[in-house]
């Protein structure tokens, strides 16, 4: 219920118009980047894929064959290389084949970058 009996009170007077935006700082994404960007986003935004990072980042050397990844991620080595094939294409992980097996390892940086690029190009 509104009260009727008391005074009105006028509406404040504004007498500097309001700022409605701030200005931009930091660096804003262009559609390239932002493209690979949410390439390697969703190819780490799978629980899988994650584990299999770490798994490559512990091994010695951050380097491992596909046959130590599946028995620690429980899929067959088909499932495993697919998930590896999208972290490579990503840019997240190389391959070298080594006779019958693959070897995967951390693209120096890769990660970092990433993380960089969360920070300063989004993040601010």
């Amino acid at each position: 219920m509104i009260n009727t009996a008391g005074p009105r009170h006028p509406l404040p007077v504004i007498t500097q118009p309001a700022v409605c935006c701030s200005p931009l700082i930091g660096r804003i994404l262009d559609g390239a980047a932002a493209e690979r960007l949410a390439s390697a986003l969703k190819a780490l935004a799978e629980p899988t894929r994650l584990r299999l990072i770490s798994l490559v980042a512990a091994h010695d050397g951050a380097e491992a064959c596909v046959c130590d990844l599946t028995d620690p991620v429980g899929l067959s080595q088909p499932t495993v290389s697919h998930h590896m094939k999208v972290l490579v294409d990503a840019g997240l992980l190389e391959r070298e084949q080594r006779g019958k097996w693959a070897y995967y390892r951390l693209v120096p940086g890769a990660l970092n970058a990433l993380a960089d690029q969360l920070a300063t190009g989004i993040g601010r």
